[in-house]
């Protein structure tokens, strides 16, 4: 799998991330075993940029990163964590979402300065990983000042010692990037996750927030690009982050299978090259459970797709 440079940062990543929540229970309880033979699974096909967080399972997702990764050469991945939710006995801000989390232990919303040094080393001892290269700022909508002020400080701190390569942040909307960029200029972050915003359903990414990345050289990883499961599944129910999927958006989906039908490709294969047809995105994360799924998604990369598909998307939606 081709590798690529993650903006000014000096890292290498895969065009495919593996993001982790899925490991952590997200929405359902996965093994430990399987767990593992996921994260063994991408890296036999050439995923080398993984993605946790001390919420995802409480600290689940990042136990079973460090066994299946704390054994392999450590300049060979990249490891990108978070800050913003400390985990600790009766942590509070409950997120319903996972299954099966540690008994007797919470999140807890923090974005001071003593929050962010206190979860990036409770993240290093549950990974048992000696460095973390990309720490992203999580959610920094829920407290937009402390996030903005002394959550950089921080981590500017620990990119100045050398204790991590990059600051990022990790945001389901593009508008709180894009000010934090306006904000903050180049100095402010190295790299964005951004999460279901730049998709083939969703490109409100495109409209300030990638124009200020490229302007600043700041690299975007796009993760979301299912749109939480709505284009994998549509005809029943709803994916998640949908209490039903709306009628309009249903049709926009029908237009864009037969546009793949005309030019003869899987929609998941276009839906996770999409955000790559963008200069200031290098990378996509993609979340998987199982050996399977992340060898689905690797081949959907892998797709050979025609130009002028893209094209004729630009036209179509």
């Amino acid at each position: 799998m081709r590798s690529v440079e993650l903006g000014r940062t000096g890292l290498m990543v895969s065009r495919l991330g593996l993001g982790l929540a899925s490991i952590g229970g997200m929405f359902a309880a996965v093994p430990e075993s399987q767990a593992v033979a996921t994260i063994d699974c991408a890296w036999e096909l050439g995923v080398r940029l993984f993605d946790t967080a001390p919420v995802y399972g409480y600290g689940v997702s990042e136990q079973r990163a460090g066994l299946a990764l704390r054994g392999r050469p450590r300049d060979d991945f990249v490891l990108c964590s978070k800050v913003g939710r400390l985990i600790e006995p009766g942590g509070p801000d409950i997120q319903p979402i996972w299954a099966d989390p540690p008994p007797g232990l919470g999140p807890r919303l923090d974005y001071s300065y003593g929050a962010v040094m206190r979860s990036f080393e409770a993240s290093l001892e549950r990974m048992g990983i000696d460095r973390i290269d990309v720490l992203h700022i999580h959610d920094p909508d829920l407290d937009y000042l402390t996030a903005s002020t002394e959550s950089v400080r921080a981590l500017a701190e620990l990119r100045g010692r050398g204790t991590i390569r990059a600051i990022s942040l990790g945001v389901n909307h593009a508008d709180v990037a894009a000010r934090f960029l306006s904000e903050t200029g180049a100095d402010g972050a190295d790299c964005i996750l951004l999460a279901g915003r730049y998709t083939l359903l969703d490109q409100s990414g495109a409209n300030e927030l990638l124009p200020l990345c490229e302007k600043y050289g700041v690299s975007v990883l796009a993760a979301g690009v299912f749109q939480g499961g709505v284009l994998a599944d549509t005809a029943d129910g709803a994916p998640h982050g949908y209490a039903r999927v709306p009628p309009a958006l249903l049709e926009r989906i029908a237009r864009l299978r037969d546009l793949c039908r005309e030019y003869d490709v899987p929609l998941l294969a276009a839906a996770v090259q999409f955000p790559l047809t963008h200069p200031a995105v290098p990378a996509v994360v993609v979340g998987a459970r199982s050996p399977r799924e992340i060898t689905e998604v690797a081949g959907w990369m892998e797709h050979e797709i025609p130009p002028a598909f893209w094209t004729a998307l630009r036209s179509a939606v």
